[in-house]
């Protein structure tokens, strides 16, 4: 492989407890052709200690660790190094654990017995902009945001199409279903979205949802 070639190559991190599992999910992101894995740590504690000298793109963060909550982590890596989005990975979907995670700036959530396909669709997803959880979590996560709030934002140059992606990510929808509703492909709705992040000076759908209700509530 050329050396522009692992250039193109997304970082990947793991924060994985249980040695087998983190060294299952290493073999799956290094033979991905567009994925690189840069460390495997077993604990919040060592992932923090090192995350700075390797800056991934996305890091796997289980949720459940000894120690430094996979919760807690997540806070503190995303308020040194906002730009690296986290995937929390979890044996089953415990909604108030994933709230929570996502309240801490998780980008999305994989369970444990995720399939190498699903694991690899879930990185990509969040490198381009998407937030792969349940409809039930994403309107959750959403519905947090309803209440009106009083500080003023910006105002944003949304086109229509942009707003009317905001409207059904407001709903809790999928870029999927969001697609589907639009009638146009999945893969544009995370174009949009990343024009959409640019122009409300965002990083995630959550705070995306966030900004655009408090516009509408302030214009409404």
């Amino acid at each position: 492989m050329t050396t522009a070639a692992r250039q193109r190559k997304s970082t990947v991190a793991i924060v994985e407890d249980n040695a087998p599992l983190g060294a299952s999910l290493r073999q799956i992101v290094d033979s991905t052709e567009d994925l690189q894995c840069v460390g495997v740590w077993g604990t919040g504690e060592d992932a923090l200690k090192k995350i700075d000298a390797f800056r991934p793109d996305v890091v796997l963060m289980d949720i459940n660790l000894p120690g430094i909550s996979g919760i807690e982590a997540t806070a503190r890596v995303r308020q040194a190094l906002p730009a690296i989005q986290i995937i929390m990975v979890t044996v089953y979907a415990d909604h108030d654990m994933i709230f929570a995670a996502l309240k801490a700036g998780a980008a999305g959530y994989l369970l444990k017995r995720s399939s190498p396909s699903e694991v690899r669709d879930a990185i990509r997803e969040v490198l381009s902009g998407g937030a792969p959880m349940s409809p039930e979590i994403a309107r959750r996560v959403v519905e947090t945001f309803r209440q009106p709030a009083a500080e003023d934002t910006a105002d944003s140059d949304l086109s229509s199409r942009e707003t009317a992606i905001l409207e059904k990510l407001c709903e809790g929808l999928a870029n999927k279903e969001i697609a589907d509703r639009l009638g146009i492909a999945a893969n544009t709705v995370r174009v949009h979205l990343r024009n959409i992040y640019e122009k409300l000076h965002v990083r995630s759908r959550t705070e995306a949802a966030m900004k655009y209700l408090k516009i509408r509530g302030r214009g409404a």
